[in-house]
């Protein structure tokens, strides 16, 4: 058993507490290599801002468990080796689908796990989760929940169709699991991928594809019924245009791909949502300075060569979410 503690790592419990207060949303990003490791502390020293960084299942299976929680580790004495003597860094368990995975996330240090069973039948979700919580709690491990099922493929989790959260049913969820934040649908969507054509409509003057808007008054109605409870929102990359141009500039082909618009989480992050997930985003920054870095380098082979500018890239789409997106720049408790 390691605690999460020994590592240097928190919980979420107060972070959010702070950013539900001061109207901000503290950043979620998955992270699978040291590149997007490295380029995430660096980004959230650079801002001052408390970070969440998240491992999903296919994370692990594709790093390995163990290097990740190490990493993890590594990432807190990184920050401080960067100039922050108390950083708030919290390692999370990014869509658990089962007890077992949760608790061995648990054993291994994490801070934060999600259980996320909003694919299973509404009191099999809560009988899960509330298991997950009860093992949590016993070592001050905080638990994400989710209500509502987000479309679209992340990893291993993937869903034809999205439902949005049922407002009438978050007091009765939230009582019964005892989780300690809750991931709602409201029209976000997994990978960079998160409408159809057929679901957006085009700008006249650049012919892009303008996504429909998210559901505030979902998001409303569940900040009624559970005022001052942590919302978290999934599938919130806004897949940023300049990079998908660079990436088909360069070789790629990723036609129609389109995210969630940045002034839509940035209202978001005003209200009751005070974590929100980026993960596509940071995989399309490095993609792009890669592709971008070998077409005009076509002598370079060495992985440092391409990956540097890659982290560099990822650096600043970061520090932009930080500061712009979700305002959580300068929120460390203590610098």
């Amino acid at each position: 058993m390691v605690n999460y503690k020994d590592l240097g790592l928190v919980n979420t419990r107060d972070m959010f507490a702070r950013a539900i207060a001061g109207g901000y949303a503290i950043p979620a990003f998955n992270f699978n290599t040291m590149e997007q490791m490295q380029a995430i502390v660096m980004a959230a020293v650079e801002t001052k801002s408390p970070v969440i960084m998240q491992v999903s299942k296919g994370a692990r299976n594709y790093a390995n468990a163990t290097i990740l929680r190490y990493m993890a580790e590594g990432a807190v004495a990184y920050a401080k080796e960067l100039g922050c003597e108390h950083p708030e860094i919290v390692l999370h368990l990014d869509h658990g689908d089962s007890f077992e995975i949760c608790k061995d996330c648990i054993d291994m240090g994490f801070s934060s796990v999600m259980f996320d069973g909003s694919s299973l039948p509404y009191e099999e979700n809560i009988a899960i989760t509330k298991k997950v919580v009860e093992y949590a709690h016993k070592y001050d491990v905080t638990v994400e929940a989710e209500l509502g099922v987000l479309a679209g493929v992340e990893d291993e989790v993937v869903a034809a169709e999205s439902h949005y959260t049922k407002p009438e049913e978050v007091i009765d969820f939230t009582t019964k699991s005892g989780c300690d934040s809750l991931a709602i649908s409201i029209g976000t969507s997994h990978g960079a991928y998160k409408f159809t054509p057929e679901q957006c409509t085009r700008d006249p003057k650049t012919g892009l594809l303008v996504p429909p808007p998210l559901a505030f008054d979902v998001l409303e109605e569940i900040e009624k019924k559970l005022p001052g409870f942590p919302i978290v929102l999934h599938g919130s990359s806004s897949v940023p245009q300049d990079e998908v141009a660079t990436i088909n500039a360069f070789g790629g082909k990723l036609p129609d791909a389109i995210g969630i618009p940045e002034d839509q989480l940035r209202k978001a992050a005003k209200s009751a949502v005070c974590k929100i997930n980026i993960d596509s985003d940071s995989r399309l920054a490095m993609t792009a300075a890669i592709r971008k870095h070998l077409a005009e380098h076509p002598d370079h082979f060495d992985p440092r060569q391409y990956l540097k500018p890659a982290r560099e890239n990822m650096k600043k789409m970061y520090i932009h979410k930080i500061v712009n997106v979700l305002g959580s720049d300068g929120k460390l408790a203590q610098c």
